[in-house]
């Protein structure tokens, strides 16, 4: 597996001409996650951290309802891209095939290929009460996020997704091309190290959207904060879970849309 960039030849041109450049971009593949045999989504990703995308994703999307409930996880490079198999508890693909959910994703895109409204617009899971999550935790941890970016001080392209503790502590941050992915791969990390706590945030490095607060609420989040915007969804998905929603999280401010309760000064 790579480690999320790869070189490319390019041109620079300006007034005083043309320069040849070797330029460190965004790797971005097809990556497939194969449940039990059968294809079930198409991402295009950063190809690293794929198991933990692969876990991540299986619970923010309710594929499975805890990480015991995968019992193998395979990554194989095939021709245009990688597949990622999973073997699941039998009951679980057996609910996955009643679904019968085919999402088709692109860069930033969690809910390409739903085949119905009713299935984009699912239930958001419920955070339970928890203690306030307080504007300098947020604030600390954000200014700390850039520095666990490696691989977007590569390639300045890729998003990042970190957990934090109450204190403002980071606990894992994960990087993707997809911000949806990003948040999928710290979900991952999360169930594989059992670091998961009850009472932790999510900071993004992106703007947020529904599919942002689904999967935060997904991981049991108490709030998610953002660098840049929330959409209207995004911010009624929020209220809805009972968490805080945060954005535009910078230069020692920050403006609250959801649960305003959840945060404390």
């Amino acid at each position: 597996m790579t480690d999320g960039s790869v070189h490319r030849a390019a041109r620079r041109l300006t007034a005083a001409g043309a320069e040849s450049l070797d330029e460190i971009v965004a790797e971005e593949v097809a990556v497939a996650l194969v449940y039990n045999g059968i294809s079930h989504a198409v991402m295009m990703a950063t190809p690293c951290d794929l198991e933990d995308f692969a876990r991540g994703f299986s619970l923010t999307e309710h594929i499975v309802d805890k990480p015991s409930e995968i019992y193998d996880i395979e990554v194989e490079p095939v021709e245009h891209g990688i597949e990622v198999r999973l073997d699941i508890a039998a009951q679980r693909m057996a609910r996955l095939q009643q679904q019968r959910r085919t999402l088709a994703g692109r860069t930033g895109c969690g809910l390409c290929g739903v085949d119905s409204i009713a299935a984009a617009m699912r239930p958001v899971t419920v955070v339970g009460a928890a203690q306030p999550v307080s504007r300098v935790a947020i604030a600390k941890a954000m200014a700390a996020l850039p520095l666990e970016q490696r691989i977007n001080r590569v390639n300045g392209a890729t998003h990042a997704a970190g957990w934090a503790r109450l204190d403002g502590s980071l606990v894992a941050v994960r990087e993707d091309v997809g911000r949806h992915n990003a948040l999928d791969k710290l979900g991952g990390a999360l169930a594989k190290s059992g670091t998961l706590q009850p009472g932790g945030f999510v900071v993004v490095t992106s703007r947020c959207s529904y599919e942002m607060v689904h999967k935060a609420a997904a991981l049991g989040a108490a709030a998610i904060a953002a660098v840049s915007a929330p959409t209207s969804l995004a911010i009624e998905t929020a209220e809805q879970a009972g968490i805080a929603l945060a954005a535009f999280v910078r230069e020692g401010r920050l403006t609250v849309y959801a649960n305003e309760d959840r945060i404390s000064a």
